[in-house]
């Protein structure tokens, strides 16, 4: 009796709510990367307030008192949005990049928090990034790209104008890569610059040096696009530790290593610091300023954990492992006062939780008892009084809010409820979780997304959604681009799994993907979708779809090879011909250490899990979408995949986005999509 007053209950409380549109999904306002003071004091973070109309979007800073004793205030209010907030080490003012009127490029800009506007600090040609305080809060590190050979700012803005005045055009290379994300690479460097706050010019900590002089000299090449060097003031003030690779030009052949140098502010030659062949990242100094951390990778084409290690500072010697006991990469990690020990960020089937970890090493310690959503972006003041964290958190059905988490709360408390009312008013629901034991005996993890109005005692259509990566997972969280409850909103029951090579369940499980690209994960798959069919009975066996984006796409073409078991597939980004992936993709060596060698030995991986050599399966009707402007899984394969459908008579739906790269972000194209997936679900999944 009281489990049927608690349903009815529960259904009026759904039936008052909306489901869940586009309008509802994109207009959410955004908030990230928020950065603690180092007296604790407050958080500065980012909002954006988006539109569907182009240059009406806003995206500001704003600042909220870390014991969240007020509400959050706006701190900017211009037309550009900022980024890459650093704050001074006395906590009265911070500085970050941005481009203002009158600037051609962005440059970095200085506010104090007691009153006034902004001001400019930088006016480098090239424009500047990234800022961080030296110790003493008198000058400011930062990088900026310069054209080969340019000692100064005179000889840079000089090479600027040649070249703008240069009559042909043309892209030249001598080496690889030539391309990366969605731009072609040019020939410029990205250098570190020091510049006093008050007067005095941007002094080029690189020029000159053999570091720039050698072929592959280069930053770390980021996922979406653009280049950077990672960098922090050491201790003393007096040298800059800083990430940079020299064999970047060999990155058709062998694993591109990054490694961690040492400049001095005076100038002279970089120290290299890690010459083995593991690559670095991220490194940041304890507030005691006797340790250096950064994150440390295997190079070795495979897939590896990111892991935390430290050395000691100013004289390094081996690094010791600080995460060798956690068997996930580190996702974002901050120091806590008093250098004792550290928090990290990590994955674990669908979530990302909280760990603390002995500063020297030893086993985590969950720090958290939240069993849904994900953290990332932690920081941590490093001059107050007691640790504490701030971090976003956020769910599948909890848009991004900044949190903070005391040492001993095991919870967080909300810092901004930006979303919270939008988000209440929306008829959707938690993530369901399960697993199995696939035929291979591999534990294999799964999300159920319900839709809008559901109802136990209804049947409902099968939506089979595969990840990208293949080295990601899916996440119960918020997100843009195939928004689980969005994808779902018609009436269909989205089912979201962890195939082996996704992150979350352990280094192993990810590498086991090698050799086996898309046979392996593709028949956990369609496990999967029998388990679901097994486990719940309002899924209705007879009609089910599957797609994906990326590798997501991979595998969607590799279902239409392999098996006519879903009514329709839809691939976004997806390749259908190894071979032509691996000779136009901006990122191949990786390609050929997974499928046990170059292209021309033709190995089996080459042969019998090549999609497009199916070619004659092919029967199931697809839809197949792609940016023009992609790099990663570039156009040609979906052109490819596209005159087999037509060539076999398939019935089938091309959509080409102009303006798209690897992602569809701008906001009507991506209601358009939405709307397209929409229309050909419902064409094959209808009764």
């Amino acid at each position: 009796m009281r489990l049927a007053a608690w349903c009815l209950l529960a259904s009026i409380g759904w039936a008052q709510k909306a489901p869940l549109s586009h309008e509802t999904l994109w207009m959410m306002k955004r908030v990230s990367s928020p950065a603690v003071s180092p007296d604790g004091k407050w958080v500065v973070f980012h909002l954006t307030e988006p539109s569907y109309k182009d240059g009406e979007q806003v995206a500001d800073l704003w600042i909220v008192p870390a014991d969240g004793t007020a509400k959050p205030r706006r701190l900017t209010a211009t037309k550009s949005g900022e980024s890459g907030v650093a704050w001074s080490p006395d906590s009265r003012r911070i500085a970050f990049t941005a481009k203002r009127e009158g600037d051609t490029a962005a440059q970095i800009y200085l506010l104090d928090l007691d009153g006034g506007e902004a001001r400019r600090v930088t006016a480098l040609e090239s424009g500047a990034a990234g800022p961080a305080f030296s110790p003493d809060g008198a000058q400011l590190l930062f990088s900026s790209r310069v054209y080969p050979g340019a000692g100064d700012e005179e000889a840079n803005r000089k090479a600027a104008a040649e070249r703008k005045l240069r009559k042909y055009s043309a892209r030249v290379y001598d080496s690889f890569p030539v391309r990366h994300w969605d731009r072609w690479l040019d020939d410029l460097q990205t250098h570190l610059f020091v510049q006093p706050i008050e007067g005095g010019a941007a002094k080029d900590l690189l020029a000159g040096t053999r570091l720039t002089q050698e072929r592959g000299y280069g930053g770390i090449q980021e996922s979406l696009g653009g280049e950077t060097l990672m960098a922090a003031w050491a201790p003393d003030g007096q040298s800059i530790v800083f990430t940079a690779t020299t064999n970047r030009t060999g990155a058709a052949y062998e694993p591109v290593v990054t490694r961690l140098y040492r400049a001095g502010i005076g100038g002279g030659e970089p120290q290299l610091l890690t010459p083995g062949s593991e690559s670095y990242a991220r490194p940041v100094f304890s507030p005691d300023g006797q340790w250096l951390y950064a994150t440390r990778e295997e190079s070795n084409g495979l897939y590896s954990h990111e892991r935390l290690v430290r050395f000691r500072w100013p004289e390094p010697g081996p690094a010791t492992v600080v995460s060798a006991r956690l068997d996930s990469s580190v996702g974002s990690f901050a120091l806590a006062v008093g250098g004792k020990t550290v928090f990290v960020s990590a994955e674990e089937a669908g979530l990302e939780k909280i760990y603390e970890i002995d500063a020297a090493g030893g086993a985590p310690r969950g720090v958290t008892d939240t069993a849904a959503g994900v953290y990332g972006n932690l920081s941590s003041p490093s001059k107050a009084a007691r640790p504490f964290l701030i971090a976003t958190w956020s769910g599948a059905v909890n848009p991004a809010e900044i949190v903070r988490i005391d040492a001993d709360a095991r919870r967080h408390r909300f810092l901004t409820t930006v979303n919270t009312a939008a988000a209440e008013a929306i008829d959707w629901r938690p993530l369901r979780h399960f697993t199995f034991l696939s035929k291979r005996g591999r534990k294999i993890h799964n999300m159920l997304a319900l839709p809008a109005g559901f109802d136990e005692s209804k049947k409902y259509p099968l939506f089979v959604v595969i990840h990208g990566g293949p080295h990601t997972m899916w996440r119960d969280e918020i997100t843009l681009r195939w928004n689980y409850h969005l994808l779902a909103r018609p009436g269909y029951v989205v089912l979201l799994t962890n195939y082996t090579g996704s992150t979350g369940f352990g280094e192993d499980f990810a590498r086991q993907i090698k050799g086996d690209p898309l046979a392996g994960p593709g028949e956990e798959l369609n496990e999967a979708a029998g388990e679901a069919l097994k486990r719940f009975p309002f899924l209705d066996g007879a009609r089910q779809c599957a797609g994906g984006a990326s590798y997501g796409g991979h595998l969607a073409n590799w279902l239409q090879a392999s098996t006519t078991r879903y009514r329709c597939l839809i691939s976004h980004a997806g390749l259908i011909n190894l071979e032509s992936q691996w000779g136009t993709s901006d990122s191949i060596y990786h390609r050929e250490v997974n499928a046990g060698g170059p292209v021309w030995e033709q190995g089996k991986i080459w042969r019998e899990q090549n999609p497009i050599r199916y070619a004659r399966n092919f029967k199931t009707p697809i839809l197949l979408t792609v940016g023009e402007n992609d790099f990663r899984v570039p156009l040609n394969q979906t052109l490819e995949n596209w005159s087999v459908l037509q060539r076999q008579q398939v019935p089938s739906r091309l959509i080409v986005f102009p303006e798209a790269n690897h992602w569809i972000l701008k906001p009507e194209d991506s209601r358009f999509f939405y709307s397209e997936v929409h229309r050909w679900l419902e064409k094959y999944l209808k009764d």
